[in-house]
């Protein structure tokens, strides 16, 4: 925005206001850098967190205009974050939150040149429907075997052109579009947020669900383990503890010749067994 201009474009004006009335509205301010991200990654989102959260893709300039006149606590913080396109996420769930909902809804998308295939890419066997031409060359190049067949190219058996982390040509690329084949998955992540007044960056965002999980798994193990052998009854521990018990005072009686209806049997198998080893050695005494 020139500062001599008095008009402004309708959809950059309702952007600016936007910008001005959402930060006041929910708790949370994020934001996502739009230069890794395409439109189609977005269409899936608007409608799993519709209801939740209001999305302003708007241009950092303008951004930066709306935002450093409102007073928010910390909102001239993420001023600094706004680089090029962006897209605002506003909220009241908590960003962490927001972030592990954001990763969980990947796509797989069609692979431009560069692109890092996500999965083993395989192509199947089939008639592509495309005419022979300079295609035939491409499909050689890219290392799919073909053939032609009523007047179309048919891929003659599955094969993988490339593999898991491998990079996909702009070649390849192409042809894999010919064939609705989309081997790169994608997501979002925030790249920044602000929780009434305090910021985030993109690293603190990052939540391993799957470790957390594992970590709480480990350490309630270990609590559990360690009430039993202190004793200390819970809901969770007190069947273990009994049992522990039980067994403790079993041994008692066995090794102390108390008997009980439970251990009798044990225990005059145990004398029984300590006769017969005093009668061997008895046998074998030779007296001096």
């Amino acid at each position: 925005m020139h500062e001599n201009r008095t008009s402004y474009p309708k959809r950059k004006t309702q952007m600016y206001q936007q910008l001005q009335e959402l930060p006041k509205k929910y708790k949370v301010v994020s934001i996502i850098q739009m230069q890794k991200v395409r439109s189609t990654q977005i269409l899936p989102l608007r409608k799993t967190l519709k209801g939740e959260v209001e999305f302003v893709c708007v241009k950092d300039k303008v951004a930066a205009k709306a935002l450093e006149t409102l007073d928010i606590p910390g909102i001239k913080d993420i001023i600094g974050d706004l680089k090029g396109q962006i897209m605002f996420i506003f909220t009241n769930m908590s960003p962490f939150k927001l972030n592990v909902l954001l990763a969980k809804n990947k796509i797989m998308m069609a692979a431009r040149g560069g692109d890092v295939a996500s999965i083993d890419i395989v192509v199947p066997a089939k008639n592509t429907g495309i005419a022979p031409g300079p295609m035939l060359t491409e499909f050689k190049e890219a290392g799919i075997p073909t053939k032609i067949d009523q007047g179309t190219i048919w891929i003659a058996k599955d094969s993988t052109p490339v593999e898991k982390g491998g990079i996909i040509n702009e070649k390849l690329a192409s042809i894999l579009g010919k064939l609705d084949i989309k081997p790169v998955e994608a997501g979002i992540s925030l790249y920044s947020a602000l929780e009434e007044g305090q910021r985030y960056a993109e690293a603190e965002m990052v939540i391993d669900v799957e470790k957390i999980r594992n970590a709480f798994a480990q350490f309630h193990q270990e609590a559990v383990s360690l009430s039993i052998e202190a004793g200390y009854i819970t809901a969770d521990n007190v069947s273990q503890i009994l049992a522990k018990a039980s067994q403790h005072a079993r041994s008692l009686s066995i090794e102390s010749g108390f008997m009980t209806d439970e251990t009798k049997e044990q225990i005059l198998q145990k004398a029984d067994a300590q006769a017969r080893a005093v009668a061997d050695q008895a046998k074998d005494y030779t007296p001096a």
